[in-house]
């Protein structure tokens, strides 16, 4: 067996045991079928807007050297952004103390601050590497 489908299998098998934990884990909750509607929520908001949009900003924005870093960019970013918005956007004061310990605004700025300059030193590295080989862009 190849290792490539040896670290497949595996990987496999760890997703399988995850969703199985996962499945576990829901049981403990109090109301599992609000969970499970958040997580299809979160599912048509990923699927059906996040993802689309993401594609057609890559595809009409930049040339397709620079498609993959940014498209990979919006994705964190906005995953990251609806994990944390509906806690930021809630009226008054979360339900759970624990929930807002932090002040997380200012932590998700931070955060996209940090996938954007990680964004920007990745095709300034690949365009310095470029010019090093003597590679002319064809589309910038």
């Amino acid at each position: 067996m190849r290792t490539v489908s040896a670290l497949r299998y595996a990987l496999g098998a760890l997703g399988l045991a995850l969703v199985g934990l996962g499945a576990w884990l829901l049981m403990d909750q109090p109301d599992p079928l609000g969970v499970l509607v958040w997580l299809a929520g979160a599912l048509v908001l990923h699927d059906g807007i996040l993802a689309p949009l993401v594609l057609a900003v890559g595809l009409l924005l930049v040339g397709r050297r620079w498609r993959g870093p940014l498209r990979g960019a919006l994705l964190v970013a906005g995953s990251v952004v609806l994990v944390a918005l509906p806690l930021l956007v809630r009226p008054g004061a979360p339900p759970n103390p624990s929930a807002l310990p932090l002040p997380y605004g200012r932590n998700l700025a931070i955060v996209l601050a940090a996938v954007t300059v990680a964004t920007g030193l990745l095709i300034a590295v690949r365009r310095r590497r470029e010019r090093r080989q003597g590679r002319v862009p064809a589309d910038d």
